[in-house]
C-alpha cells in the first residue's frame, strides 16, 4: 500500500493515476466551494480550464438550469454568476443547479487526474468524510496520490499542510504503508502548522487573498467537518457521494 503527494497536476504520470484513488486538494479555494456547493444541492460541479470553455458549455445547456462560476487571479470572472468564495455557494443560490466552474489552479488540477479508479475533491471542509473513503480505499489494498493544486503551478503551502493531515491519519494503525518524500515532507507541514488559521497566515496565497479583501473566505476554509461531503468526479463532472450515486 502507497499513498504518494504530488504537487501541481501537470506533473502527474500514468502510474500516479491509474488504479489509484486521487484526492485533488486545493484549499485557497476551489476544493472548499465545490464542497459547498454540493453540500447544498448543487445537481454536480463541472470543472472546466477556461471562461471560454464555462461560456461554451452554457450554450448547449438550458440557461435557467446552469450558473457560471470561477476566478481569475482571485477576482471573480466579468458576466459571471458566482467567483470562487465558498460563501457564495449558499443553498438557495445552488440547489438543483449545474455550475459550471473554472479557476486558476483547482480545475485543471482536477482534470488532470482523469484515469484514476476515483477521483475525490478534498480539503479541510470534508475532511473526516474524505478521510473515511481514503482510509476504506488502503484497507482494501488500493493505492493513493494527494495531488495539491498549488498557486499559479507552484508549491502552496496550504495545500500541502492539508495533505499532510490525511498523510497523517490515512494510514494510522495500518502496517506496510509506504510513502514518497513528498507525503513525509507534508505531514511534517501538519505538525508545524496544527492550527489551520497560522498555516494561512503563513502561506502566501492566504495573505494575498486577505490583501484582496477575501479574509471571510479564509475563515470558512478552515472550518473543519462543516460540510460532510464526499464529491467524486468522474464523466468530467463532479456528484457527491450519497444514496444516489453510490460506489
Amino acid at each position: 500500500m502507497r499513498i504518494d503527494v504530488v504537487f501541481g497536476g501537470a506533473g502527474l504520470t500514468p502510474s500516479e493515476v491509474s488504479g489509484r484513488v486521487v484526492a485533488v486538494i486545493d484549499v485557497l479555494r476551489a476544493s472548499t466551494s465545490i464542497a459547498a456547493a454540493l453540500a447544498n444541492g448543487a445537481r454536480a460541479v463541472v470543472p472546466l480550464e477556461t471562461s471560454d470553455e464555462v461560456v461554451m458549455r452554457s450554450k448547449a445547456l438550458e440557461r435557467a438550469d446552469v450558473l457560471l462560476a470561477g476566478e481569475r487571479r482571485m477576482r471573480p470572472i466579468p458576466g459571471f454568476d458566482l467567483g470562487n468564495s465558498p460563501s457564495e455557494f449558499k443553498r438557495e443560490v445552488v440547489e438543483g443547479k449545474t455550475i459550471l466552474m473554472t479557476t486558476t489552479n483547482g480545475t485543471g488540477a482536477i482534470a488532470s487526474a482523469a484515469g484514476a479508479r476515483d477521483v475525490v475533491i478534498a480539503s479541510y471542509v470534508n475532511y473526516t468524510a474524505v478521510l473515511t473513503m481514503l482510509r476504506t480505499a488502503l484497507r482494501g489494498g488500493t493505492d493513493i496520490t494527494l495531488v495539491c493544486a498549488g498557486r499559479e503551478r507552484q508549491f502552496a503551502l496550504e495545500d500541502a499542510g492539508c495533505a499532510g493531515r490525511f498523510v497523517a491519519n490515512v494510514s494510522k494503525r495500518l502496517i506496510g504503508v509506504t510513502m514518497n518524500d513528498a507525503a513525509q515532507t507534508c505531514a511534517l507541514i501538519d505538525r508545524r502548522y496544527e492550527q489551520i488559521a497560522k498555516l494561512f497566515e503563513a502561506s502566501e496565497h492566504g495573505r494575498a487573498l486577505r490583501e484582496a479583501g477575501f479574509e471571510d473566505d479564509l475563515t470558512a476554509c478552515a472550518e473543519v467537518d462543516s460540510y460532510s461531503v464526499i464529491p467524486l468526479y468522474q464523466d468530467r463532472q463532479i456528484t457527491k457521494l450519497g444514496p444516489d450515486r453510490e460506489r
